[in-house]
This record gives C-alpha cells, structure tokens and sequence, in this order.
C-alpha cells in the first residue's frame, strides 16, 4: 500500500476518535465547550489543531491533532526526513477525587522505518481508589491480550516513573514506542484497539468520582501532585522533547500543564 495512502486512513482514524472523545469530555459539562485553535508547523509542512476546555468539570483538558513532516527527524534514534501524526490528551479535573488521565497514540515514518506509539496511564492527584485502579487496567488488559498487556505495562511503570522523586507517576497503564512486528495490519489494529478503548477506562470513573465532595484540604494535596506531573513532563516526557525539538507548537506542547500546581 502506498505510503499517502496508509497516512490518510490513520490520518482519518486519529480526527474521528478525536471528536469522539471531545464529545465524551463535553458530555460532563452543562455549558462550557472546548475551544479549538489551528497551528502550522513552520519547521517543515502541516501542523495541528489544538482543543482546549476549561469548564466546571475539566478544570483543564486538552485533547490535540497534529501531522507534521520534515527533513531531519529529531530524535537520535533514527535519521533524515520524517512524518509523525497523533491524538494526545489530558485532564486535570476540578474535583480533586477524579483523576487525571493521559492519553497519546501515534505514528511516525522515516527513511528507514515506520513504527506505531502511544498508551494511556491514570494519575490520581493524591487520591486513589484502588477499584478505579482495577478498572483501568482491566480494559487495557482485555484490549491487548495478557502477553502484550503484560508487555506494555512494564513499559508504563518504567517510563512513567520520577527517578528525582522515586516512585511513578500514578498507578500506571499501557506504553509503547517503535512498535512494528513486521505485519502493519495487525500492528494497525492492535493500536486502534489501544485508542478505541480509550474512553472505556476512563468515563465509568469519572461518573463515580466527579459527583463526589470534597474539602480544602483535598483540593491543596491534588495541587502538590500535580506538581509532581508537571516535573515528569519538563524533564523526562519523550514527547514534551520531540515536539520542542521539531519545531512544534509551544502552546499545543504545554497543553498538558496543569492550571494550579503548588511546589
């Protein structure tokens, strides 16, 4: 299959489980919407839209589109022109009890190679509840099979963790990155599976968790974690490091910032 072709259908695959997930979000808000912003990626063609919301139930969430091309891919591990398109996501929720959830999954092509990446990971900000925990991995689990489950999550508690700080960043989920067994359809639909149950994990615990009260007290302690996920984000994040190195957009990068987080 022609490479413009097999980037239109992933293209077409990533802007449709976009909008599904923007309406998932707003679906929690009784007025607020997010708010949509496009960019052009001036190091090289394309570029991205960015979505933000902030609302009564999201304090803060962003939900981006980018396919972006150019002639020096970024990183180390690999050389020359490059194309790389993606859906990433967060949420920082006004109630202090639900959680902040990642969500990124993407495609990138060289000269050299084509691999597919992404995963998505929970974040309680100070406050876990173990049967969210179990949700959230179950889904993953019956999404990937036990071995690949197995596989990926590994990776989330290796990637995912705050050596400064030494522990994880929350209580995990799914990675993967360079991911190309040599068969492109199975690779291609074991990451649609990956964005299909996407919301799957997450919208049954916001439904239990975002009506919930909560103090003060409860709110300061989500702030103090939430700085914990802005340190990961600057120092660590492949993806923070990518799109800055690449050229992108500085304003779509940062989405995944907190509003408030206290040190």
């Amino acid at each position: 299959m022609a490479k413009s072709i097999i980037r239109d259908e992933i293209i077409s695959y990533l802007k449709d489980l976009r909008e599904k997930i923007i309406s998932s979000f707003e679906s929690f808000e009784m007025t607020h919407k997010f708010e949509r912003k496009s960019w052009n990626y001036h190091s090289g063609s394309g570029g991205g839209e960015m979505a933000v919301l902030r609302g009564d139930v999201f304090e803060k969430a962003a939900v981006n589109w980018s396919g972006v091309s150019g002639d020096q891919f970024p990183m180390n591990d690999s050389a020359g022109a490059f194309f790389a398109t993606g859906v990433s996501l967060i949420t920082h929720m006004a109630n202090p009890l639900a959680p902040t959830v990642h969500f990124n999954i993407r495609y990138i092509e060289t000269e050299e190679k084509s691999w597919f990446g992404g995963g998505y990971d929970l974040t309680p900000m100070g406050h876990p509840f173990e049967e969210d925990t179990e949700h959230f991995h179950r889904v993953a689990k019956e999404a990937l099979g036990t071995d690949i489950y197995a596989t990926f999550s590994q990776n989330a508690k290796e990637y995912f963790y705050i050596p400064h700080r030494k522990k994880e960043r929350g209580v995990g989920g799914i990675f993967f990155d360079h991911y190309n067994t040599g068969n492109f359809d199975r690779d291609f639909a074991l990451w649609q599976s990956v964005g299909n149950t996407f919301l799957k994990t997450i919208i049954p615990i916001y439904r239990r968790r975002v009506p919930l009260p909560f103090t003060p007290e409860q709110k300061e302690l989500q702030n103090t974690y939430r700085a914990h996920y802005v340190e990961f984000n600057l120092l660590y994040d492949r993806g923070t490091k990518f799109g800055f190195l690449s050229g992108g957009n500085p304003e779509a990068i940062l989405c995944s910032m907190p509003p408030i987080a206290k040190w």
